[in-house]
């Protein structure tokens, strides 16, 4: 079976509302779809890489297509786990853990994203809160990095909730012209004063060595 060869087929995180873990083919279409409906208002993106300004079609196709290329890339000193927001049941976004030398540095870091008729509803903090709580009581990671662009109030909220505290800024071009991204580092004794989200972690031993973690 495919979970013996790649176990994170099985790993499973759980919230009051939430489950998050890797999608089946036709839930990998589904999130697709979210994506191609808008995650933004136009001309207004979050992200430096602007692959939600592409057509609908097209954005779809990248979300499926960088799936697919970062599973193909793994290896446990280098990964980045991509898993798919379920809530009652349909998916409403992506929220994305990624590590270098983990067992080096125990430190990761977290992106993600909402369909827009998902947004306001307190699901970006939940679906956060859950991948810290695998990086840090799961994985022992001492920090999780996180970054905003300027305007980005609805993440840089969630960070602030969650208990991140401001790293600085950085300069980007982006379109001609000068965006600021605020950096925002989180520190495993912040995160635990600052945690309220229940959150319940399934299948993960097998998915250790994978993850750069311990047995």
């Amino acid at each position: 079976m495919l979970i013996d060869h790649f176990p994170l087929v099985g790993l499973r995180l759980t919230t009051p509302r939430l489950e998050l873990r890797l999608p089946s083919p036709e839930e990998l279409a589904e999130l697709a779809d979210v994506a191609a409906e808008g995650i933004h208002d136009a001309g207004d993106s979050p992200f430096l890489v602007r692959w939600t300004d592409a057509p609908p079609a097209e954005a779809a196709r990248s979300v499926i297509q960088r799936h697919w290329r970062l599973l193909g890339a793994w290896t446990p000193r280098d990964w980045t786990l991509n898993l798919v927001v379920f809530r009652s049941g349909t998916v409403v976004g992506l929220q994305v853990l990624a590590a270098r030398e983990l067992s080096v540095t125990r430190q990761v870091r977290t992106t993600s994203w909402l369909g827009r008729r998902h947004q306001g509803q307190g699901i970006g903090t939940e679906m956060r809160a859950a991948v810290l709580h695998l990086a840090f009581a799961g994985l022992d990671a001492e920090e999780a990095l996180s970054g905003a662009l300027a305007h980005n109030a609805a993440s840089l909220a969630v960070s602030r909730k969650l208990g991140y505290r401001h790293d600085g800024h950085q300069r980007h071009a982006l379109d001609g012209r000068l965006v600021m991204e605020e950096r925002l580092r989180l520190t495993r004794d912040d995160w635990d004063r600052h945690r309220t989200v229940p959150v319940g972690v399934h299948g993960l031993a097998p998915c250790l060595p994978l993850l750069g973690g311990q047995m």
